[in-house]
């Protein structure tokens, strides 16, 4: 079986000369909980979204399972997002007019393998599985910060992607929320066996991950497990 996920010297270098992220050579496993971390300014969001294939890389090459995403057209990008990748921002882009239930209702409808019943039962039953299915009419104005991002998550799963991304999910949160964010990821990682690669500053967070990377000015300096991940 190839990697899940595998940079092979991705580069992302701007129009106008600056460079984001230098030669990086990675690989996700299936089951991997991975914490990029760095200074501000340092790629880390630029790696995750060359990982998350919302970005082209400049050189380089960026393999989904094996397959090379780096000239595929943007239609065939978007369609391999939408399959096997689910995203989480550090904002929690909920659409304020729907539902708790009709957010994560959305990416369903737009994979378009589930309907009616078949799809509400399936977003249904990630909301609940977050504590959210009280919440399954209310609008995301009527939920708490915890909650939405909570939502967030749920919405990241509705196609059942094979890696979560996540982008400073928890920097609008308390740390008893944060808490919870990470509790989630790595439960997604132990007992599903989906890869999570999240960017945090917060470095209690990221110790609780399988894996460190590492970034300083574009370049991994440091990529390697963690001797023991907390449960």
């Amino acid at each position: 079986m190839p990697p899940l996920l595998e940079a092979r010297g991705a580069t992302r270098r701007l129009p106008d000369g600056p460079v984001l992220v230098r030669d990086v050579n990675m690989i996700v496993r299936a089951g991997e909980f991975i914490a990029v971390t760095g200074p501000s300014g340092s790629g880390k969001s630029s790696l995750l979204y060359l990982l998350g294939l919302l970005d082209r890389p400049s050189e380089g090459h960026v393999l989904l399972e094996g397959q090379d995403t780096a000239r595929l057209p943007a239609s065939e990008l978007a369609g391999l997002r939408l399959a096997r990748l689910g995203f989480v921002f550090q904002f929690h882009f909920l659409l304020p007019e729907f539902t708790a239930l009709d957010n994560v209702l959305i990416p369903i409808r737009r994979r378009g393998l589930l309907h009616g019943a078949a799809a509400r039962n399936r977003a249904m039953a990630l909301l609940d599985a977050f504590g959210l299915a009280p919440a399954a009419q209310k609008l995301p104005e009527q939920l708490s910060g915890g909650m939405r991002q909570r939502c967030a998550i749920a919405r990241a799963l509705a196609n059942d992607p094979a890696l979560i991304l996540a982008d400073e999910p928890t920097g609008n949160l308390d740390s008893v929320n944060a808490a919870a964010v990470f509790d989630i990821f790595s439960r997604l990682t132990r007992e599903e066996g989906r890869a999570v690669v999240v960017v945090t500053h917060d470095a209690a967070l990221a110790a609780r991950a399988s894996r460190r990377v590492h970034l300083v000015d574009g370049v991994v300096v440091s990529d390697a497990a963690q001797a023991e991940a907390p449960s």
